[in-house]
């Protein structure tokens, strides 16, 4: 099973807010399945460094060619994690010419593979309506705080818990609260709680979720 068959077509939402673990489940997925695999956060990350590097300067025209520019392999650059790119990620998500400008690499990269994983705040939700399998991440923020911390401390050692932890929970509330494609959980998406899951279980869990997800659509393959 973990070897999927060509002829079928299964495509995931991953959804949740920042640390919850949808990237390292997304990631999970896409090697275990042998699926393609895409962070639509690393997409704002990208434009925030882009944008960064032009003095702060930013308008509809350079968020384009910003767009058309991206490629998997520039997404892999590390300082796309460091916390001013961070900060600045969070403003340009509310632009909605920033998200529209995304939104056409996203639906372009789903469109041409068969089986692929999309995570993100608002894929299940907006990008990927149709996705076979949405699911829905969630972790106590403490527990985030955490994990961010150890991501965190790799670029400023100085940086506290309580620092990562109040900067979390801002960025929760201005994903929930915002008007443009805000972080909701859709009534078909499954609850993924990672708050007590170590990566094997959290392995476990998601195989048995898509395992059975794909079976539901194509019967025992």
């Amino acid at each position: 099973m973990k070897k999927i068959k060509k002829k079928i077509v299964f495509k995931i939402a991953a959804d949740g807010s920042s640390a919850s673990g949808k990237t390292t489940g997304g990631k999970l997925i896409a090697n275990k399945f042998k699926m393609k695999f895409l962070s639509s956060g690393t997409l704002y990350r990208f434009c925030a460094f882009k944008i960064l590097n032009n003095k702060n300067k930013y308008d509809v025209r350079f968020i384009n060619k910003i767009a058309n520019s991206i490629t998997l392999k520039k997404l892999q650059n590390k300082e796309l994690y460091n916390p001013e790119v961070t900060r600045l990620s969070s403003i340009i998500a509310k632009k909605p010419y920033v998200r529209k400008a995304l939104k056409g690499f996203q639906k372009n990269f789903i469109k041409k593979s068969k089986l692929v994983v999309v995570e993100g705040r608002d894929i299940g939700s907006k990008i990927l309506k149709s996705a076979d399998l949405k699911l829905f991440f969630t972790c106590s923020t403490k527990e985030k705080a955490k994990r961010r911390l150890k991501e965190f401390k790799s670029l400023n050692k100085k940086i506290t818990l309580k620092q990562v932890e109040k900067a979390l929970i801002q960025r929760d509330k201005e994903d929930t609260k915002r008007k443009i494609s805000p972080l909701i959980m859709t009534k078909n998406a499954v609850l993924v709680d990672t708050t007590k899951l170590n990566i094997k279980q959290m392995e476990t869990k998601l195989i048995n979720l898509v395992t059975s997800s794909i079976k539901k659509k194509y019967g025992n393959l």
